[in-house]
């Protein structure tokens, strides 16, 4: 199995890539790291290489694992939710980690366009951080 995490460039994704990590490491599985850009300035080749380059610091922090690493960059023109659901299906992921940003007192009835997406759409289990 896999554990897949859903990334993006903020803190709350970090978060969840750490916690990602940790989970891959306590299950011994593989490690999904997923980024899908919405838009044509996030799926250019230096967005992609920071991307790359986030994830390697984090992912050095955790020299000795015995896990394989699949970094998975998609861009889409149509709903970027839609193309994560369809590669945590295709990765067939025992876990799901995605990050949640703290909402105003309204925006507490959701989690997030992404992560309630995920939530709700992904058949596999998932675990929901949010910064402290």
């Amino acid at each position: 199995m896999t554990v897949a995490v859903v990334y993006a460039v903020s803190p709350t994704a970090r978060i969840a890539l750490i916690e990602a990590v940790e989970e891959a490491r306590r299950r011994g599985e593989d490690l999904a790291v997923l980024h899908v850009a919405g838009s044509p300035d996030a799926a250019s080749d230096a967005y992609r290489k920071g991307i790359s380059d986030q994830v390697e610091k984090i992912i050095a922090l955790t020299d000795g694992a015995n896990w394989k690493l699949h970094l998975r960059r998609a861009a889409s023109d149509v709903e970027v939710n839609d193309v994560l659901l369809g590669l945590i299906e295709e990765i067939k992921a025992g876990v799901v980690v995605v990050g949640a940003r703290r909402r105003s007192p309204i925006g507490k009835a959701l989690l997030g366009s992404t992560a309630q997406s995920v939530v709700l759409g992904a058949t596999s289990p998932v675990v929901v951080v949010k910064a402290p």
